[in-house]
Order: structure tokens, then sequence, then C-alpha cells
């Protein structure tokens, strides 16, 4: 991944001399484009996101969290669902949040909720998805409510289902070396490793406007169902940081905004990298269960807030 957002940094700083080697090459130069133009609106949210993420992670006791939350777990969850505005993170941060949250007896799918919502619907993921949807109110409103309404919704059926069973309480970790060195340890592996996410989503969503056929592209996107469950799906498997993945689903204006909706809402919620997180910090048999309840609750919740507010 440091490779990647070498090759991404690169990119963005020799983009004038790039475009002149490309000359002549209209699909190579609209490659670059849009690949660089991703990067170039989405790094300074990413790095902000990581910072702040990485701030409140070292600096914020986990128990102020749990003084907030009432102790009813149907109550606690809405409540854990509206934390994440208040003590945000990217989805390299929520994971061991949430597992310190359980490790302390707060009830897992409470600590899932948070989990989910955390990096969802914090102001700097909103703030992004603005920028990225031309200040679209619609848009940043319909990210809000269908990233929350898929976090309280996930922990409730959680409280239902009685599998706190499979969730395995993590081991605290502590570092010792101080709180300003775990600070820039985790923001520098959290800012190379979404970085490198990013270099992919990018690339991804640039060869997409480029090289897939306009044809194909209108087949998918004549079908809403069709083309909310294939973003859904590039959601899971580019996995870019929640905070720079609005830039990446405005690029593909060929789809429904339903759709750009999906995409936004599924990856923070469920990708590659947070399924390999969440076997770490719970276990595989929590995973499997919770990934894929995770990503048909996420999809639904895309068509049920799309079909009201976009």
């Amino acid at each position: 991944m440091l490779g990647l957002s070498v090759f991404m940094v690169a990119l963005v700083f020799l983009r004038p001399r790039l475009a002149a080697l490309v000359d002549g090459n209209d699909a190579l130069a609209a490659w670059l484009t849009v690949f660089v133009s991703i990067g170039l609106q989405s790094l300074p949210f990413l790095v902000l996101g990581v910072v702040l993420s990485g701030a409140i992670a070292v600096l914020v006791p986990t128990d102020a969290l749990t003084r907030w939350l009432p102790r009813r777990s149907a109550v606690a969850v809405p409540v854990a669902g509206l934390s994440g505005m208040v003590l945000p993170g990217c989805e390299c941060a929520s994971v061991p949040i949430a597992g310190s949250l359980v490790s302390r007896g707060v009830k897992p799918a409470v600590a899932l909720t948070f989990l989910l919502a955390a990096p969802a619907i914090n102001p700097v993921v909103l703030v992004s998805t603005a920028v990225a949807f031309a200040g679209s109110v619609d848009m940043v409103a319909a990210r809000f409510s269908a990233s929350l309404l898929t976090a309280v919704v996930i922990g409730w059926i959680w409280l239902g289902l009685g599998k706190d069973h499979l969730v395995t309480v993590p081991q605290k970790r502590v570092s010792g070396h101080g709180r300003l060195a775990d600070f820039v340890s985790a923001a520098r592996h959290d800012l190379l490793h979404a970085g490198g996410f990013l270099v992919l989503g990018s690339a991804v969503a640039a060869t997409i406007n480029v090289l897939v056929p306009r044809s194909v592209l209108d087949t998918l996107a004549g079908n809403l169902l069709v083309s909310v469950l294939v973003l859904a799906v590039f959601a899971v498997v580019v996995a870019v940081c929640s905070e720079a993945d609005a830039f990446v689903a405005a690029s593909l204006s060929q789809f429904p905004r339903t759709a750009q909706l999906a995409f936004m809402v599924v990856g923070p919620a469920i990708d590659v990298k947070l399924f390999a997180m969440q076997v770490g910090t719970f276990g595989r048999r929590f995973a499997t269960v919770f990934a894929p309840l995770t990503f048909v609750v996420a999809v639904a919740s895309a068509l049920a807030v799309g079909a009201v507010l976009l």
C-alpha cells in the first residue's frame, strides 16, 4: 500500500509532464484526468479524516462513549449511532474502538452500531460528500440517513438474534510509547493504508469511465436494482476510505444517484479490508455472519432512502 500511495502522489505532481507524454492518446489522457482529479479532490479530506481519527483514538478515553450510553440496550443502539458524529473515525479506527468497547463490557450490538456509524456520518465525510456532489443537500441528507439507518437496524437485529457468543472479546493492547508516538504511528498507518485503497478505487473508476462502453453502462444504469448491486459490490472490492469515497462515487455519473448512494453506504459498512479487520478483532465466526447481514441491510437502506430523498 505504501508503493500505491507514493504512486498517487507522484502522479499528482507529475501531471503536467504526463499530459505532454500522452498527447494524442485521447483515452489515456482522459483516464489520467479522471484518476488524478479524484485524487486531488479527495486527498485533503482523507488526510483530515485520518488525523482526526488518530487524535480521537489516542486522546479521547474509550469510556467517554460508555458514559453517554443508556442502560437499556435497545435505546443505547441509536444513541451509539448518533455518537458517530461526536466521536468520528475512519473504518480503520472504528473496528479497534468497537473492540475496546466490547472488552469494557458494552453490549456487542451497541458497539457494532458505533462501528458502522462513526466512519459514515461524521462531519468530515458529510462535508466531503457535499463537495464531491457540488453542494447537493439531497445527497448529503441521503447518505446521513441511509448510513445511520443501516447502523441502527444492524444493532437492533443483532440484539434480536442473540448471537453475542460469536463475538470474541479482544485483548486490550497497551503500547507504552506515549500518546504522541501512538498518534503518529496510528495516523501514518491509516494514511498509507487508506491512501493505497484510494489509488485502487480511483484507478478502477477512471477505467470504468474510459474503457467500459457507454452501451454497457446504459444497460446497467437502466435497471435500478442491478445498478445498485453493481456499485455495492464495487464498494466492497475497492475498499475506498469513507473520507474519500464520495469523489469516486461522483465520478461514476453514468449510474443513478441511488446507486451512487449505495456505493457510499455499503463501503464504510463492509468491504474487504473491514472484513479482514473484523476477523482479526472479533473472530472469523462473527465476521462470516456479520458481513453478509451488513451488506444486505446497507443495500436495502440505500434503496429505501434513495426512493424517498433522491
